[in-house]
């Protein structure tokens, strides 16, 4: 595949051996540099992408690294191969598990790929005014989703861990987990113990057979299945919780940061109507169209209903995640917006309170799963719901929305 740049490989001692999958595969321009270099080398030589030959690796000077290469933009994808450690956040690892290099260009190409779309963005970006949509300057990983499958005691443990860095959703089966990768936006998968190794091949072949979910990060925690499947993103981090955790949220904030890519491009196609963070529409487009919503509904014969999910303040990123799966969900004749009360708004045409009742609890259902916090908080939302009667307004409807949650409260 063509490159915006060299990719760098940093060795101990000598070239590393997994260089020459790379030749084999036509990766190149490839550039070589030792520790002794290789700080000046990114600097002087700007890849598309650095792998670094880990045993023996001082962890501070990989540190310093990592974080000259964080800051550049583009995305700039550093492979960690064959890790000993916990890895700073951007640096993905890679376990070739008895010399299989070939797992490295599968790896390097999808990671290429959101390197590609962060250049669209930015290039596209370059072409809008002022005033238009901007990239999102916050980690990614703040707002990843991790769907974690397992049964047994490990899996609190990683729960937990897990949980301390990102969004965790519990499966403790396989069918649980499929309706949870169904409904949400999932930055990665972690499949704990509790399953054998027959049903876990099952699963990782649907997943590798399946285009939406080929480039996840799949985390396998023991080593009984080799990696040999269709999923460049597939890798076994075993150890303790703590570790398995730390090496599991560089490809989860990888994942993460190619969805919010993707959420800015489509929002810079819709001409700066979408929040890129959401999905939803903007505060400043939700006026409009909810005030057009509700002028046809009153003058025409079509009903029209709100809902309002209110999320506890403590958790801002209850709010985002619910948001996410309500812009995913949602039927394509409605539409929304996060609120800076910390609530999202849905506005449902042509449905009457009592069928606006049953949409807003399956909604519900679905981010009463998600936690968002080590301490096991859920995402369950309050829900309110109103319909529109032949006397509102757009302002006293939604005003009826905000009266009925202080009622309830009360």
């Amino acid at each position: 595949m063509s490159q915006q740049g060299p990719i760098l490989i940093i060795g101990n001692s000598g070239r590393p051996a997994f260089a020459a999958a790379l030749d084999e595969a036509g990766m190149f321009p490839l550039i070589d540099a030792d520790w002794t270099n290789a700080v000046r080398a990114v600097s002087d030589v700007q890849p598309a992408a650095v792998v670094v030959d880990m045993p023996g690796v001082d962890d501070a000077r990989f540190e310093a690294l990592a974080q000259q290469i964080g800051r550049r933009k583009p995305y700039v994808p550093l492979i960690a191969v064959e890790p000993e450690g916990a890895l700073p956040e951007n640096a993905l690892p890679l376990a070739l598990r008895g010399g299989n290099y070939d797992r490295l260009i599968p790896r390097l190409r999808a990671a290429l790929r959101v390197r590609a779309l962060n250049a669209t963005v930015l290039r596209r970006l370059a072409d809008e005014p002022p005033d238009a949509t901007r990239l999102l300057q916050n980690d990614p990983a703040s707002h990843a989703t991790v769907l974690l499958i397992g049964r047994g005691g490990a899996f609190p443990a990683l729960s937990v861990a897990l949980g301390e860095r990102a969004g965790v959703v519990g499966a403790f089966s396989i069918e649980a987990a499929a309706s949870h990768l169904a409904n949400r936006d999932i930055d990665g998968i972690v499949i704990s113990e509790g399953f054998t190794a027959r049903v876990v091949d099952a699963f990782l072949t649907v997943l590798s057979e399946d285009a939406r979910f080929r480039n996840l990060p799949v985390v396998l925690t023991s080593d009984e299945l080799a990696p040999a499947y269709e999923l460049p993103n597939l890798e076994i981090i075993t150890g303790e919780p703590v570790h398995i955790a730390a090496n599991t949220l560089p490809l989860v904030r990888q994942h993460a940061l190619e969805a919010q890519l993707g959420r800015t491009l489509r929002a810079i196609e819709a001409k700066g109507l979408l929040d890129p963070q959401t999905g939803l529409l903007t505060p400043a487009a939700f006026e409009r169209d909810f005030a057009s919503a509700v002028s046809q509904a009153l003058t025409g014969s079509g009903g029209l209903s709100v809902a309002r999910f209110a999320f506890d303040p403590k958790y801002p990123r209850a709010q985002f995640d619910g948001a996410r799966i309500i812009s995913r969900l949602m039927r394509k004749m409605d539409f929304g917006a996060a609120r800076t009360d910390g609530s999202v708004i849905v506005v449902f045409s042509d449905t009457d309170l009592r069928n606006a009742h049953a949409i807003a609890r399956r909604l519900s259902a679905v981010m009463r799963h998600t936690s968002t916090s080590r301490r096991g908080a859920r995402n369950e939302p309050v829900v309110t719901v109103a319909a529109l009667g032949p006397k509102d307004s757009a302002k006293s409807l939604l005003a009826l929305l905000y009266n009925e949650t202080q009622r309830a409260a009360s």
